[in-house]
């Protein structure tokens, strides 16, 4: 129920307004994780409320299909709400479900992708698995991107100088000396570093201004090696003190084994420049998926969570279905990981990708592993399809990992062409996926089943594979 007001809505057919305090129950989660109900049948959104709470919050925002509330108060708590762990959680914007039990996370994510599949795709016969999880939620991300700012003030103990994470929805920056989703060794290295920035004076990053030399401190950590790596992304070339700080680093927390300065002195949100110079130690850190090894710089992709990423590529191995005889194509192959683990079952396996710097890594990847039955392509895969088959290369199954966006309705129709037995799609989008396994529903491909992986626990992001087999070619 809402409660009364003495002021006319701002329109006669929308039935709250700004500023008005409502009371109502939470029946659902949004795709950002903030809860959703309704007031006299109109959806309200408000971040920090979960299904089965009543709340009450004061309306922030109000448009033509929907409001923004702002949570005043819990009323009466759902069964699943949980006291969160990290004393930043709700105003920190790196994580927005710790309040809910871990356990309703992964029923929430799956439901996300089953929403998604009958309300966008209008896929209503999928099946669709419980969501794999991790055995613990916790200091699971190898690489963390903290911004840094000048301290209001002065920030803790008196430095000049603040590092975290930005407030939900803003540009302010929240000082953290833990995360509690970020690996113990990038917490210990965002400590020393701040100490150590402020130590040697180094003047923080002003973003109003444009002035300041420290921008970010990345910090990547190889969870299987255990090596890890400091990245100081500056506004400019000069880096007074850096060197010193970079010793300073390595002997304070003798994991690190590899420290950079990355130059960025654009006005932009993008993190890392075009230039990056070694300050101490080695130009690159290793890290494992599986039994795989793979060389980190301060610019490659690599998953956050490897754990979950092994679960992730065994599941698209497994829908490929391989028997050892099969030619396989990874488009949006990237640095060749998921390639790699396809080409273990596979005859041979064709990468394509459109970032030249990713293929070169996918190639030093497989030589690196002495995986000698895979072969990366430069280019749109669009492009790259048709001058395969003009080569003689017959795909049995495709595999593809795009960018949240999907795919490109033109790269849908070269799957097509191909008359593949199976395709397997990687999405980290439900959304997207949806749209895409409709599109591919339309050129005679039936999704059958799809798996939900939880790779970013604690969030509201969800990964999922699905399978799709051909009307045509695959009665299986």
């Amino acid at each position: 129920m809402s409660s009364s007001s003495a002021r006319a809505p701002a329109r006669p057919d929308v039935p709250i307004r700004r500023h008005q305090r409502v009371r109502f129950a939470i029946s659902g989660l949004g795709s950002g994780g903030e809860g959703v109900g309704k007031v006299d049948g109109f959806t309200v959104f408000v971040d920090g409320a979960l299904p089965g709470d009543e709340i009450e919050a004061m309306i922030t925002e109000v448009k033509r299909n929907y409001a923004v509330g702002a949570l005043r108060r819990v009323i009466v708590a759902a069964p699943t709400r949980i006291p969160a762990r990290c004393p930043a959680f709700p105003t920190c914007g790196g994580c927005q479900l710790q309040h809910l039990d871990y356990g309703a996370q992964l029923r929430w994510k799956r439901q996300q992708v089953i929403d998604a599949l009958t309300r966008i795709g209008h896929l209503s016969d999928v099946v669709v698995h419980p969501c794999l999880g991790p055995d613990a939620p916790w200091f699971y991300r190898n690489k963390a991107q903290f911004p840094v700012g000048p301290a209001p003030g002065g920030g803790t103990g008196g430095a000049s100088l603040v590092a975290g994470m930005y407030a939900r929805g803003s540009h302010r920056i929240i000082d953290l000396d833990e995360c509690l989703i970020q690996h113990p060794l990038n917490n210990a290295i965002i400590r020393a570093a701040k100490r150590l920035a402020d130590k040697y004076g180094i003047a923080p990053y002003d973003e109003a201004t444009h002035s300041g030399c420290l921008r970010h401190i990345l910090a990547r950590v190889g969870s299987a090696s255990g090596e890890a790596m400091a990245v100081f992304v500056t506004n400019g070339p000069a880096f007074p003190g850096g060197r010193k700080l970079a010793a300073d680093l390595m002997r304070e927390v003798p994991a690190v084994v590899s420290v950079h300065q990355n130059v960025n002195p654009r006005r932009t949100n993008v993190i890392l420049g075009e230039e990056t110079k070694l300050l101490a130690g080695r130009e690159t850190i290793t890290d494992r998926i599986g039994r795989f090894a793979f060389a980190i710089s301060p610019r490659s992709f690599f998953q956050v969570n490897p754990l979950q990423a092994e679960a992730l590529y065994r599941k698209a191995v497994e829908y490929a279905g391989l028997t050892g005889t099969e030619t396989v194509i990874d488009a949006y192959c990237g640095i060749g990981t998921i390639s790699l683990f396809l080409a273990e079952r596979a005859r041979w396996v064709h990468g394509i990708e459109v970032v030249p710097e990713a293929i070169a890594d996918a190639r030093a990847n497989a030589a690196r592993n002495g995986v000698a039955n895979v072969e990366f392509h430069l280019g749109e895969a669009e492009r790259v399809l048709p001058r395969l088959r003009e080569q003689g290369v017959r795909p049995d199954v495709i595999v593809v990992d795009p960018p949240r966006k999907g795919c490109e309705p033109a790269v849908l129709d070269a799957f097509a062409a191909l008359r593949l037995r199976r395709i397997v799609y990687v999405s980290c989008n439900p959304a997207t996926l949806a749209r895409d396994l409709a599109r591919l529903a339309e050129l005679g491909y039936r999704t059958v089943e799809a798996q939900p992986v939880d790779m970013f626990p604690l969030t509201a992001h969800v990964e999922c594979v699905a399978l799709l087999k051909s009307e045509e070619m695959d009665g299986s």
